[in-house]
């Protein structure tokens, strides 16, 4: 039923999904949808969670595979990785991390960027000494910034304009730089 919603709103939109046409798509009776989901934003916030996972996911095994020495080659990937999910995973380039539907699907109390940015915190910490009083507060930034501005270089460019990528990687790199200490 995911990926019959991620198909969906890519075609219609979230405005457009309903829970019958999720049920035809996925080839399943309507009352199979309401047995695991009470309505669309319930589905589409599975998706989102399911998003959030395969992005930290892809990312964790991105930074293995590259043996990141340090952690701007994990925020380069961090950039990356997100940019790949707009081009290549259904659904995500209009749910993004549910921001469309609400800005506080993935969490009642914290908006999706501040979740996302909590979890990067937590696996940049985890690999990296990263010191700071203000680490949080200044990867929510980061986050947000770089959120815009991908979602700018998708607006302008259906394969994301690489002008505007490359700026936005250049803004997160100098703006972390100025505010984040890591300890070797």
């Amino acid at each position: 039923m995911l990926d019959a919603c991620a198909q969906l709103v890519d075609e219609v939109g979230y405005d457009g999904l309903t829970t019958t046409l999720l049920a035809e798509r996925a080839g399943v009776a309507i009352g199979s949808v309401y047995q695991f989901f009470p309505d669309k934003r319930a589905i589409v916030q599975a998706l989102t969670l399911r998003n959030l996972e395969a992005y930290l996911h892809r990312l964790v095994d991105r930074m293995e595979q590259e043996e990141a020495a340090d952690w701007w080659g994990a925020v380069d990937a961090a950039i990356d990785e997100y940019i790949a999910m707009h081009r290549s995973v259904p659904g995500f380039r209009t749910l993004h991390f549910g921001d469309i539907v609400d800005v506080h699907l993935l969490d009642d109390e914290r908006d999706n960027n501040a979740v996302i940015a909590g979890r990067l915190a937590a696996l940049l910490r985890e690999r990296y000494e990263i010191n700071g009083e203000r680490v949080d507060f200044v990867l929510g930034i980061a986050v947000e910034a770089a959120d815009s501005l991908i979602k700018m270089a998708f607006r302008r460019q259906s394969d994301g304009d690489p002008e505007i990528l490359a700026e936005a990687k250049t803004l997160i790199r100098d703006y972390l730089h100025r505010h984040v200490t890591v300890g070797q």
